[in-house]
């Protein structure tokens, strides 16, 4: 995955295009990609690898809960 999340429901903090990357949480049992994402923020690193803006949703984008380390 990793492919850019568009942020289409304003459900996060409005950014740039591209700011935000998606990642698909495998669904046990699912024979699709499923309802599960995290998504990634690139932060004030600019790199979504090591921002630690993460996100997660289990419903497709219909609420997220921040992921803290």
């Amino acid at each position: 995955d990793g492919t850019v999340f568009g942020n289409f429901e304003n459900r996060l903090l409005v950014r740039p295009r591209g700011y935000y990357r998606e990642y698909t949480v495998p669904t046990p049992g699912a024979r699709d990609r499923g309802a599960r994402r995290i998504v990634a923020g690139q932060g004030g690193s600019g790199d979504v690898r090591s921002s630690g803006e993460y996100y997660y949703t289990d419903n497709h984008y219909r609420s997220f809960r921040k992921i803290r380390e």
